[in-house]
């Protein structure tokens, strides 16, 4: 089944404030560790300076702690993903959403931890996205992605300008 079908044949759409539990993962690549859960959240409660040390696993630029808070706090949706090993938990993946709530989302900040990169997690953390603007009934979903995840991004299904419509924007000088 493909990855857009996927999202559209199921029903089982979870609640905004519901923790949605995916599948046990090895952590790490060494076998030292015992298997560890990664589960995703739409909880927004999400503490700042791990959203910080996510980002700068990932080589993003700063952002003031208040803008991100701020950003989040205003989000239509946000989605983290976590492993859990025992009572440790970990954020190992973030993204959120902005929407005018009727027609269109545009999808933003996605980041998945580099030790949990190439092993479908992001792909995982995208279909949660979208499954849940989908269940919300969205139907114009955008994102902005740097030249190195394109091809990431086009094997969802997203396709650069669609219909030859180009994006345009504006920023100060």
């Amino acid at each position: 089944m493909g990855f857009w079908k996927s999202l559209f044949s199921s029903s089982d759409a979870p609640s905004a404030s519901q923790a949605m539990q995916v599948e046990d993962y090895p952590s790490r690549a060494a076998g030292d560790r015992p298997h560890a859960r990664i589960f995703f959240s739409t909880e927004r409660e999400i503490d700042l300076y791990e959203l910080e040390e996510l980002c700068d696993a990932v080589g993003w630029s700063r952002r003031p702690l208040r803008k991100v808070k701020k950003a989040i706090q205003h989000s239509f949706l946000v989605v983290s993903m976590w492993e859990q090993q025992g009572s440790h938990r970990r954020l190992i993946g973030f993204s959120r959403a902005t929407s005018d709530h009727a027609f269109n989302a545009t999808i933003w900040d996605v980041v998945v931890h580099p030790d949990f990169q190439s092993k479908g997690l992001g792909k995982a953390l995208m279909k949660q996205v979208i499954k849940k603007l989908r269940s919300e009934d969205i139907s114009n979903i955008t994102l902005f992605a740097d030249p190195q995840v394109v091809d990431f991004y086009r094997n969802l299904g997203f396709m650069s300008d669609p219909e030859g419509i180009k994006g345009m924007f504006w920023y100060p000088d």
